[in-house]
């Protein structure tokens, strides 16, 4: 799919810089693999393409923009690589930041909007209350995007934290004050930089600390739509992308390509002809679920009502499907692709691995379809859900 026709909210300016962004992460996704994250010169294009400011708030000097357009512009990416979509879909990060006071997000965005935020929550860490704030100590794995963020958040406990409502509770820090322990050894997503990160009493002040879903400081519909939501959606848009490119992949070649033993090319032979028929509904069935189910919630917004609770469930239901359809999409391309699927570096291998993660992630893992369907039967999901 043409870029306009998958982020259509995107202005001329940040289209000519998205178009740049595509065709660096297209020509350098092994390399991104090999140094186990995603260039630093890479995040600078994805700031000029408008990732970072996309949610935040006008008055920070952000778009605010939709959360569908935010999600077509991930997916976009996410076709020119799974990682590359990865880490830019932490461009989210601004929803849940404006859970901060007003006063910490003016001192973060005051060099301009264009900020980078890295979160990893699990295991929370106990913090100890000193003079001035917390101390914070810890290792937390799940680092991804560590490597070019400017701001690093995670997950802690304290003895007089008061109720969070069993969300987490966050510290927020300047990356310089991590280190960041280089262990992302996967066999997809690798340019995600996953890494753990360290922190050694570093001290955080309260008002640099939030807990993670609760209600924003900020107005508006954007700052209404369920942010634990969109944090699965943006993660589950990556299956999306990486499913279209594998399918836009084997169409690239099977016209072309023959078999040693004198096949017939692939788009000539019976089984590839229904696979790839079947692969296209899947994706485009998920795609349609997923926007339909996000447009559903935005206009609820935009008419100043709240979102439901079956709705938000809806949402991470359609994330979770999505993210299951590019893998389903993804493992049929390299089924059909026969050998040429096999080689260690080529694009069908490569698109295979990344889709097998995307569902892997917590957000989007199997228990995620239980919680829905509890929701669906008007029961109690666990805490966090939807």
């Amino acid at each position: 799919m043409a870029v306009a026709e998958i982020a259509p909210d995107i202005t001329l300016d940040k289209s000519a810089a998205l178009a740049r962004l595509l065709s660096a992460v297209r020509a350098r996704r092994g390399e991104f693999g090999a140094n186990q994250q995603i260039g630093a010169d890479v995040v600078e294009m994805m700031k000029q393409a408008g990732v970072y400011r996309a949610c935040l708030a006008k008055r920070f000097g952000g778009d605010e923009a939709s959360p569908e357009a935010f999600l077509k512009l991930i997916e976009t990416i996410a076709t020119a690589d799974g990682s590359a979509g990865w880490v830019a879909s932490f461009g989210v990060s601004a929803m849940y930041l404006a859970s901060l006071p007003v006063e910490t997000l003016e001192a973060m965005y005051a060099d301009g909007p264009d900020v980078v935020f890295s979160g990893m929550i699990f295991p929370p860490q106990a913090a100890t209350p000193v003079a001035g704030g917390l101390e914070v100590s810890g290792r937390w794995s799940w680092g991804s995007g560590s490597t070019g963020a400017d701001y690093i958040g995670v997950g802690i406990k304290v003895e007089d934290g008061g109720d969070t409502g069993g969300l987490p509770l966050v510290a927020v820090m300047p990356a310089a004050k991590t280190r960041i322990e280089r262990n992302w050894d996967v066999i997809g997503l690798k340019g995600t930089g996953s890494h753990d990160v360290v922190v050694d009493k570093v001290l955080v002040p309260r008002e640099w600390t939030f807990v993670r879903g609760s209600k924003p400081n900020l107005d508006g519909p954007l700052y209404r739509y369920p942010a634990m939501a969109l944090a699965a959606q943006v993660l589950a848009v990556v299956g999306l992308g990486v499913g279209r490119a594998a399918i836009d992949e084997v169409m690239d070649y099977a016209a072309g390509r023959g078999s040693i033993t004198g096949a017939p090319t692939l788009a000539n032979r019976p089984n590839v002809q229904t696979d790839i028929a079947r692969a296209e509904a899947t994706l485009r069935s998920a795609r349609a679920f997923f926007y339909e189910a996000t447009q559903e919630a935005w206009e609820t917004l935009q008419k100043g009502d709240v979102v439901s609770k079956q709705q938000q469930a809806i949402l991470r239901l359609a994330a979770s499907h999505a993210a299951r359809a590019g893998h389903d999409v993804a493992y049929a391309v390299y089924r059909m692709s026969g050998t040429h699927g096999i080689w260690e570096g080529g694009a069908v291998s490569h698109f295979l691995h990344d889709a097998l993660i995307v569902p892997q992630h917590a957000f989007l893992a199997d228990g995620t379809f239980q919680s829905a369907g509890q929701v669906l039967f008007g029961l109690t999901p666990p805490a966090g859900f939807p």
